[in-house]
């Protein structure tokens, strides 16, 4: 009796396992929740997509591209990708950093003189960097237009650099420059402008050459839709009340397209996520599009924005910590398109989603959550 009972304290008492990693029906809960919080939330359209790497494992479609042409959405439809094109400038930047064009350290006015008459009470404005403009920590204000814009008639955006130009003298520095965190548009509008003077190209033309071309992303444009891929293009509307208005399909983001002017069917995007991985074969013209080092740089948690520093900003990247691992992430919302994006290196996974209608915010943030949670956190124990 007493043999017996030492044998079995000397039994290991093995701990709980976590259930294997089931992908398919992750995937399957992801999907089902893109069709009950789009019905919930009255969304007409959208999409998410979830990729390891070069691999797309998930893609999932809800509603109509255009609703009254009885269009659905499909991998072909083309979305506005709003302030996630603001990472593609970003890397622009980045890319004239490495080819000694300039120093993250330099003062925008050595690019954008224009600025000279803005009121900064803070201090000069030779002191507002490149890093701040790319840290959304230089003081300048959050919206691009902060006149006009009520009327129909009114543009969207500034369509003219003139425009932006006038408004220097009654602009103000906002507080004082890497201070802190505060969204700014016409931040990075000013980078695009100093991309143009230091290429000598019209910004579309510099981001075509330089990023979208050596990605692959043949079906990716700035503003408005050429012909032959307007049959794929996304309407947006807006909801107002019970009903949803139809806003068309395009609109020019003007003089501000290097903050939001970009358009993409969501397998393009999935070109930009595995380049951001780090996926893209050495060979390819995408690995020779920004130095991996420079590319991880841009990670780097450099202003707090959550006061429990889980949020930092890094350049022009979202930073978050979530299960012990690092996330750079955006999310775009412009004329009723919502979007987001997340890289997750820990696991070489990441996920974007887009759709058109303006109350997708909660919609959008939920399946973000679920891509990360159900998806990429488990992934890294694979």
């Amino acid at each position: 009796m007493f043999a017996s009972l030492a044998v079995l304290l000397v039994i290991p008492v093995l701990a709980p396992q976590d259930p294997p990693f089931d992908f398919a029906t992750a995937w399957r809960d992801v999907a089902a929740a893109l069709h009950t919080e789009c019905d919930q939330a009255g969304v007409v359209g959208g999409s998410v997509m979830f990729v390891k790497g070069t691999e797309v494992l998930g893609f999932a479609a809800h509603g109509f591209a255009d609703r009254d042409g009885k269009r659905a959405v499909d991998r072909e439809t083309n979305f506005h990708w709003a302030s996630c094109t603001k990472t593609f400038t970003g890397i622009a930047v980045m890319q004239l950093r490495d080819r000694g064009k300039l120093r993250l350290d330099q003062p925008i006015v050595d690019f954008v003189p224009e600025l000279r008459p803005v009121h900064d009470p803070f201090g000069k404005i030779d002191e507002i960097t490149l890093t701040h403009l790319l840290t959304h920590s230089a003081g300048f204000r959050g919206g691009t237009w902060p006149w006009g814009g009520s009327e129909p008639w009114h543009p969207h955006e500034p369509t003219e650099w003139s425009q932006l130009v006038a408004m220097m003298p009654y602009t103000a520095v906002e507080f004082a420059p890497g201070s802190k965190f505060s969204y700014s548009n016409p931040g990075i509008v000013f980078l695009g402008r100093a991309i143009e003077l230091l290429s000598g190209e019209d910004y579309e033309v510099y981001m075509e050459k330089n990023v979208l071309r050596p990605l692959g992303m043949s079906r990716t444009y700035f503003d408005i839709t050429p012909y032959h891929l307007q049959r794929h293009r996304s309407h947006s509307y807006e909801v107002k009340g019970k009903e949803a208005r139809d806003l068309g399909a395009d609109f020019d983001t003007g003089i501000t397209v290097s903050n939001g002017g970009l358009n993409a069917p969501l397998p393009d995007f999935a070109r930009y996520l595995a380049f951001l991985l780090g996926a893209a074969p050495k060979e390819s013209d995408a690995a020779n599009v920004l130095a991996r080092a420079s590319l991880e740089a841009m990670w780097e948690p450099k202003v707090q924005i959550a006061p429990n520093g889980s949020e930092h900003m890094g350049l022009t990247f979202f930073v978050q910590d979530r299960g012990g691992s690092r996330f750079a992430s955006h999310t775009g919302g412009q004329k009723s398109f919502v979007t987001f994006f997340y890289v997750h290196p820990a696991s070489g996974t990441g996920a974007c989603g887009a759709f058109n209608t303006s109350t997708a915010g909660p919609v959008m943030a939920k399946l973000r959550t679920l891509c990360i949670e159900k998806l990429s956190l488990p992934m890294v124990r694979l």
